[in-house]
């Protein structure tokens, strides 16, 4: 199979070319991809479901042995798609601690670092295009039902 990404692929049902995609996709986006779900407080107050995850970024575990603890974003590592979270250790026979790798869909976040202005923007911008989207909708809504009349 060929190493390339395609930057021509849509989309496939297909699993072996959904998973061939996500191996060969470059890094800006891979970034997309490392996005996670916000928490209820969040996605009200941004009107955004997910968001891409940054070191800084607080987050609480959602699935698997460490469900329900919660840290900060120690690192993201975009060639593996997995992140790491400060104080979650996992101990070897021998008694070293390591971390646990955690793959962004099992994560949420509570609390987003918003110390850089350009991700301030991107929230803004997003929230600000989808109320726009919401107001072209309810207006076509609005001229339908008149046109039934």
């Amino acid at each position: 199979m060929k190493q390339k990404f395609s930057t021509s692929w849509t989309a496939s049902k297909q699993p072996r070319k959904q998973r061939k995609f996500r191996a060969n996709a470059p890094l800006h986006l891979r970034r997309k991809m490392i996005s996670v779900s916000l928490s209820k407080e969040l996605k009200k107050k941004h009107d955004k479901r997910n968001f891409p995850i940054r070191k800084g970024d607080s987050v609480s575990i959602m699935r698997g042995e460490f469900k329900g603890k919660s840290g900060k974003i120690d690192s993201v590592d975009l060639k593996k798609m997995k992140v790491l979270i400060d104080g979650i250790y996992r101990t070897k026979k021998d008694g070293s601690k390591v971390a646990v790798n955690f793959d962004p869909s099992n994560l949420q976040i509570k609390e987003l670092d918003l110390t850089d202005n350009k991700r301030k923007i991107a929230l803004e911008r997003k929230a600000s295009v989808k109320k726009v989207k919401v107001g072209k909708k309810e207006a076509t809504k609005e001229k339908t039902m008149e046109a039934k009349k």
